[in-house]
């Protein structure tokens, strides 16, 4: 599959059981390559069941953008991932007979399509933006999620296991605090900090006012160090 044929258009799948099943199988094998990922970032085994613990809670929908979000917000998921060999494990989950399988795989043009169909999915990246010198967040849509208010921005790149909404870290009339990335500016730590910055473990975030250092979780709450 080259980069022009997976730049066209996707077809229609007439087979709406096969499109369904083959997504089916899709969630499956991108929950276990995020195991794998959390495993190899020497993730604990709690952290790994604390997922997929997570992921069963959800319908298929929600699951799928459970993943594309975690994805988002984990983006060397996708270092080293071949989306082409998560098809082919999915397709020849759905398949009953090797022939079947051969079949499917050499319909190049359906193999695109499922292709685009799992980008599509959950390759959807969030981007900072700027107006007018300040800076906000719009999601894969181009939805403003983060009004562009601040005169820094920066969002949570941690393995969050849990699936939370982790709040971003903003700089507003040269101090710091967290908010949320929902559209509606909800603070979760108040704009009175020096600075603030992330740890690659719970409690997330740490911050410093004046010479005191403090830390604060996901959800603003703060205590010592």
């Amino acid at each position: 599959m080259n980069t022009k044929e997976t730049e066209k258009q996707p077809v229609v799948v007439e087979d709406a059981v096969e499109q369904r099943q083959i997504d089916h199988f899709v969630r499956q094998e991108m929950s276990r390559q995020i195991h794998r990922y959390i495993k190899g970032m020497s993730g604990s085994k709690a952290m790994m069941l604390k997922f997929e613990e997570r992921l069963t809670t959800l319908s298929e929908p929600e699951r799928e953008e459970a993943i594309a979000r975690y994805i988002d917000l984990n983006r060397k998921v996708l270092s080293g991932l071949d989306l082409k060999i998560v098809l082919a494990r999915a397709v020849a989950n759905y398949c009953d007979t090797f022939q079947y399988f051969l079949q499917m795989a050499s319909d190049r043009r359906k193999m695109v399509a499922y292709l685009q169909r799992i980008r599509e999915k959950y390759v959807r990246f969030h981007e900072v933006f700027e107006a007018d010198g300040k800076f906000g967040i719009k999601d894969h849509n181009g939805d403003i999620v983060v009004p562009a208010e601040y005169e820094f921005l920066r969002t949570p790149y941690v393995y969050v296991d849990d699936l939370v909404t982790m709040p971003v870290i903003a700089q507003r009339d040269g101090l710091f605090g967290l908010i949320l990335p929902d559209g509606r500016n909800t603070v979760v730590v108040p704009f009175e900090y020096d600075d603030i910055w992330l740890r690659d473990e719970p409690p997330y975030f740490e911050a410093r006012k004046g010479k005191k250092k403090i830390y604060i979780d996901d959800q603003g709450q703060v205590s010592s160090l």
